[in-house]
């Protein structure tokens, strides 16, 4: 039998939260709100970095050695290759008082299934959970899941009873305009709770006086204000309006690393940005082609990206905060490899060959969306490649959409060619090819693979790589995989985020890969 039992460190260990003498407030912004406040319901990397400020999850990554540490969970053991036993942190209450136990751990696993959610891939794996007494919980697994401690970092834990008593049984599904009331209200055990939020406009966290940890941070209150404008978001960050900017415009770098009251903090992100292509519609909508799909054809599909001058856009559009890639993972994930991570090469020649070859010498007409405030100067890496593609005679019909309405639309496969940026929170490629490139299916199965690619000898190592628990036979898996994706062209990768941080110079925190606060170690000074 092998146990795992970890200690609280880092985060956890300093000083409780400041006393009203020395309160201090926090104000940060970015370009796009958060979709939702429920916990299962959007699978975005900023709403989930503001849920973890209130909702915990059994397990969660040390901000600065990214190993799981215990959360709600203080140990866990594998009993059997699919059985494993979480022992719950005792005394926990949530942000109303009312007390934590195991009947909350298996309604927020359970729900993290359902239907609705698009939490499914965290759950991978999973077949159910079964609650050993009030204090303990087994995982059980359809097979063994070599990744399951890391999934749990993003499976937040909501109160069984609030959500029956709020009608919020199951999450909210992001496919339609129908609410539920964890849409719009939080209730967890995390540091901070929810006290104001107004789409689009301002949200408002305090402490959380029920908060069973102990937190380094100073803040007792968290106002955050999504500003669009990139112009707009740094004369607030100039003027001590905001405090914190999560995505300083790249054009400002400059004047900020040179302003004795700001300081600027860069790290790569673990986020690989790429297009994706509907490559199952017989007849793209809105295309010049009819009768057939020109994105079925790899002969196109790699058109288009060796039309791509993936260097111009690195050193112009992002002015270096992008590392070109030519696979799906970035390199502090799991399973990448220099072989996998190989660029078919920009050649526009080449291109225009090959789109001849496939009967389009004269190109043709296709939809195109991004979004415009999701990714470090998204609009404008979208408005180079149409420019790209447009000299090759494929023209891209460019539609941008901010990341609430952006995200259901593609989900609902509206868009032909999309653009779409991929953290990932295990830190193992089986999260991105399950999402990406395995075909649409059950848990979790092409959750994010709303271009349909599907391959079987692509869905035949996914399913070898879930259960794989030798680390050596699992990683040369996703190697073949990988390969695999870079030689049907399932993708355009484009390149790794690198990100900077803007803030004034009494800020304190703790840069990290996921792009996300850690609402625990930040100070006000």
């Amino acid at each position: 039998m092998q146990k795992i039992a970890l200690f609280c460190t880092g985060a956890f260990v300093a000083l409780t939260l400041g006393s009203a003498a020395h309160a201090k407030t926090f104000k940060w912004s970015s370009a796009s709100d958060i979709p939702t406040m429920d916990i299962h319901s959007q699978n975005n990397a900023l709403g989930n970095g503001v849920h973890a400020s209130m909702y915990d999850s059994l397990v969660y990554y040390n901000s600065k050695t990214f190993k799981p540490e215990p959360q709600l969970a203080t140990e866990w053991k594998q009993i059997s290759p699919t059985q494993m036993r979480f022992s719950l942190r005792k005394g926990v209450k949530f942000s109303d008082g009312s007390p934590f136990s195991a009947d909350d751990v298996v309604f927020s696993l359970t729900r993290a299934m359902a239907k609705t959610s698009n939490y499914a891939v965290y759950a991978q794996g999973i077949d159910k959970v079964v609650k050993v007494d009030d204090n303990t919980v087994d995982v059980m697994l359809k097979a063994p899941t070599p990744t399951l401690v890391n999934q749990l970092t993003e499976l937040r834990i909501m109160s069984k009873a609030w959500a029956e008593k709020n009608k919020s049984v199951e999450p909210k599904d992001i496919k339609t305009q129908d609410e539920t009331f964890a849409h719009r209200n939080a209730m967890g055990t995390g540091p901070y709770m929810l006290k104001e939020w107004q789409p689009d406009q301002r949200m408002v966290l305090v402490a959380n006086p029920h908060y069973w940890g102990k937190n380094t941070s100073n803040v007792t209150e968290i106002v955050y204000t999504p500003i669009k404008a990139q112009a707009t978001r740094l004369a607030a960050l100039l003027s001590g309006e905001t405090d914190f900017v999560l995505d300083p415009s790249p054009q400002d770098l400059g004047r900020l690393r040179s302003n004795p009251d700001m300081k600027v903090m860069d790290g790569v992100e673990n986020r690989t940005l790429f297009l994706g292509m509907d490559q199952f519609r017989d007849e793209l909508v809105g295309s010049s082609v009819k009768g057939k799909n020109p994105l079925k054809d790899v002969r196109v599909r790699k058109a288009l990206y060796q039309a791509i001058d993936i260097n111009a856009i690195q050193r112009v559009t992002l002015r270096g905060l992008g590392e070109s890639t030519g696979t799906l993972v970035s390199p502090q994930v799991n399973g990448w490899t220099k072989k996998a991570d190989v660029r078919w090469p920009y050649d526009a020649k080449a291109a225009q060959k090959l789109l001849a070859d496939a009967g389009y010498p004269q190109g043709f007409e296709v939809d195109f969306a991004c979004p415009n405030n999701r990714y470090i100067n998204d609009e404008a890496v979208c408005q180079a490649i149409t420019a790209m593609w447009a000299r090759v005679g494929v023209k891209a019909k460019l539609r941008t959409l901010p990341l609430v309405t952006y995200f259901p639309m593609i989900q609902r496969y509206e868009a032909s060619i999309y653009m779409l940026g991929w953290g990932v929170p295990t830190f193992d490629a089986l999260y991105s090819l399950q999402s990406l490139v395995r075909s649409v299916g059950a848990g979790g199965d092409g959750n994010y693979n709303v271009g349909r690619y599907s391959n079987p000898q692509m869905d035949a190592l996914v399913e070898r790589i879930k259960v794989e628990t030798d680390l050596k036979n699992r990683n040369e898996l996703i190697e073949k995989a990988l390969i695999l994706s870079h030689e049907d062209v399932s993708h355009l990768p484009l390149y790794n985020q690198v990100i900077p941080w803007a803030m004034r110079k009494n800020i304190e925190v703790v840069h990290r890969a996921d792009n996300r606060l850690d609402w625990r170690l930040i100070k006000v000074n």
